[in-house]
């Protein structure tokens, strides 16, 4: 029996190149909720964010954001009820060296807030346009709180980040390909926040579904009683995820 489904936003629940959930998926979640199912983004995205692209269902649902280091049940808004720090002093380290790469941007992220040291034009507006609350700091090292996520952004794509910042920071946190131009690093992932939430809530894992399409949907497809992978995610991830999906919405129809 599903009680819970997480499902990841870009990519997943909203194709890349758009910036609105569909009507469908709002009534979707209304149905299930009816029957006792719960419905839970589960995104790199930041709270106030997510809230904002739900707004109309968005009290009723528990939220894992910045790919699982900060979690959030139902409510307006909800409780935070679990957070997982980053090192300070290693992530400030891992902030620097995002800065240092010709073309790189960092994104610093607290609970609910996003830090920004920008170097180009880029990075501001399109943060904006995704609804974050939005600090800009001169320095990394005037973050005034935890930091749960770093996320590198460059417009060239993910293959220099990676072969610049891999080798030495994917063994101190958890890096993902997150988007065709994002790279992520947490403590966290997205199956530690669902783990959390799942805990928090009395539902077994065995009891949840997830959807994705990235490589940081993996721990929490890994997890799930349920997982499906979307119709256009990389061959391996295909491979690895016998379940196909090509709508979200299809899938929660026949649930």
């Amino acid at each position: 029996m599903i009680r819970l489904i997480a499902s990841d936003i870009d990519g997943t629940l909203l194709p890349y190149g758009e910036h609105a959930i569909p009507e469908e998926i709002f009534e979707e979640i209304r149905r299930l909720e009816q029957k006792g199912i719960l419905f839970c983004p589960a995104s790199g995205r930041q709270y106030t964010s997510v809230r904002k692209l739900f707004a109309p269902v968005a009290d009723r649902l528990p939220c894992v954001c910045e790919n699982g280091a900060a979690v959030y049940g139902p409510g307006s808004p909800g409780p935070l009820l679990g957070k997982t720090p980053m090192d300070r002093e290693q992530a400030l380290a891992l902030c620097r060296d995002i800065i240092a790469l010709p073309g790189a941007e960092v994104l610093i992220s607290g609970a609910d807030t996003s830090y920004l040291c920008p170097k180009y034009g880029d990075i501001l507006p399109l943060m904006e346009s995704k609804g974050n609350n939005i600090v800009l700091l001169s320095r990394p090292e005037d973050v005034p709180e935890d930091i749960v996520k770093l996320a590198a952004f460059c417009l060239q794509g993910t293959a220099g980040l990676e072969a610049a910042l891999s080798p030495r920071w994917g063994r101190v946190f958890h890096g993902a390909v997150a988007g065709a131009e994002w790279l992520d690093f947490t403590l966290a992932d997205k199956g530690t926040g669902l783990t959390q939430l799942c805990a928090a809530l009395g539902i077994g894992l065995d009891q949840a579904a997830a959807f994705g399409d990235n490589f940081n949907d993996v721990p929490m497809l890994s997890i799930a009683g349920r997982p499906w992978i979307m119709e256009g995610a990389a061959p391996e991830l295909r491979e690895r995820f016998p379940n196909h999906c090509r709508r979200v919405a299809d899938i929660l129809r026949t649930l």
